[in-house]
């Protein structure tokens, strides 16, 4: 389906009705406790109209991520809620959504109700032509990046993940899902709002020119008898929930540091070990740190995360480009996750293979590593995370992320395995790769 033409859409003026002077607070005014920019009163925000499919960004606009006004109700046509989905069909099996600014492209039922691009090849599938990875379905026809589930202690599976139209440009908050079987599953709603619950959270920043208020890459954990959410607020930092009634669907309050982030950067993540020990990294991996007993801090300080000498793989084909500059010596570049198979510690961290958006996975005998044995994890499965179901078989989220894909930004599981050497492969059986009926 394609977007509409290229447009040329003036500035918004006092008089535009999409103009909310209640955002214009003199001088950095203090709304709720946050400080929502330094526009006067009377002035025009500092940023233009939304950038639709079809428009384009200021290459110089300000991606500063300083705290700005927030926009006038409807600046973003996109709903910030991906809602309950639906069980997947024939007419599910491909498709998707390919968020970002300022296009948006969608396949399959039904028409959005805010502008597309083209979709041109985005669903290409050229990992399961090639055989890297088998032809696997959605979970649940549902829109969300960042797939992550977890097995709770009840039972229940439970799946969240970046949710909402467009998470480049707004979204409402944490989603959750819940299931017996990996199959069938239930919509729990929103169960942390960023409006509602947050506290920092419900700045608005500026990125590539314009306002944005987004949740990234929400993880949820079971530790101790409890639920932790960790999530991701672009362009401000970190912070990791936990449940004040010990149930899934919370409320959620912060398990520390209310006022600010625990931390610059996105993509955090929580390890549990063996010895009830609970771990923190975030992004490519670069330092750890430990929880104390109750979960209510940090102790011992960040560690710096290293590698086996000459472990590095120098390969650019598995990089992403703009690793470059860093001469490939690193774990990889966003998404990190941690687990524990055999008393043998998994790191992974998202990598560029031949342009597949997959886990660069790395192994150690300490969380805190030397980490040695880089390879592909398996491929288009990054930015998500690695579980043991209830019969103690190993999975991969998957997501869609690349045009390699088979869907994209749906939910997806992918059956792994382990070689000899230690290596996370494909499985051969794969449950979810069957047709759907």
């Amino acid at each position: 389906m394609a977007g509409p033409a290229e447009r040329s859409v003036p500035p918004i003026g006092r008089d535009d009705p999409r103009f909310d002077r209640r955002s214009l607070l003199a001088g950095g005014l203090l709304l709720g406790g946050l400080t929502l920019g330094g526009a006067a009163q009377g002035q025009d925000p500092p940023y233009g109209p939304a950038p639709l499919a079809g428009g384009q960004l200021d290459p110089k606009g300000d991606d500063s991520g300083r705290i700005v006004p927030a926009p006038a109700k409807g600046y973003w046509p996109y709903s910030g809620l991906s809602g309950p989905g639906r069980k997947p069909g024939k007419d599910s099996a491909g498709g998707g959504w390919v968020s970002g600014l300022p296009n948006v492209r969608y396949k399959g039922p039904g028409t959005p109700r805010y502008p597309i691009a083209p979709w041109d090849n985005s669903d290409g599938g050229a990992a399961v032509t090639a055989g890297l990875l088998p032809a696997i379905r959605p979970l649940h026809d549902v829109h969300i990046r960042d797939t992550i589930v977890c097995l709770g202690g009840d039972g229940h599976y439970y799946m969240t993940g970046s949710t909402g139209d467009n998470i480049w440009a707004v979204n409402d908050g944490v989603e959750l899902w819940r299931s017996k079987d990996l199959k069938n599953w239930t919509y729990l709603g929103l169960v942390w709002s960023i409006e509602r619950d947050g506290g920092w959270e419900r700045n608005w920043r500026m990125r590539k020119g314009v306002p944005f208020r987004a949740l990234w890459a929400p993880e949820i954990h079971f530790i101790r008898g409890n639920y932790f959410i960790v999530h991701s607020m672009s362009r401000a930092g970190v912070a990791i929930l936990k449940s004040s009634t010990g149930k899934p669907e919370g409320p959620y309050v912060h398990a520390f540091s209310p006022d600010k982030p625990l931390r610059g950067g996105i993509d955090a993540t929580l390890f549990e070990d063996d010895d009830g020990s609970v771990w923190f990294t975030l992004g490519s991996a670069d330092e750890i740190v430990k929880l104390n007993d109750d979960q209510s801090g940090f102790t011992g300080g960040w560690q710096k995360m290293i590698a086996v000498e000459g472990e590095y793989d120098f390969d650019p084909n598995h990089h992403r480009k703009e690793c470059a500059t860093k001469g490939y010596a690193h774990f990889g570049y966003e998404g990190a996750t941690m687990f524990k198979r055999n008393g043998v510690y998994y790191l992974g961290v998202v990598d560029r293979y031949e342009g597949r958006y997959s886990f660069a996975m790395w192994m150690s005998d300490k969380p805190t590593g030397p980490w040695r044995h880089r390879h592909e994890g398996p491929p288009c499965c990054g930015g998500g995370n690695f579980l043991r179901d209830k019969r103690g078989d190993w999975w991969v989220t998957f997501f869609g992320n690349d045009e390699a894909s088979p869907f994209r930004e749906k939910p997806g599981l992918v059956r792994v395995d382990f070689a000899p050497d230690g290596r996370v492969i494909v499985a051969r059986d794969q449950p979810f790769a069957r047709a759907i009926a």
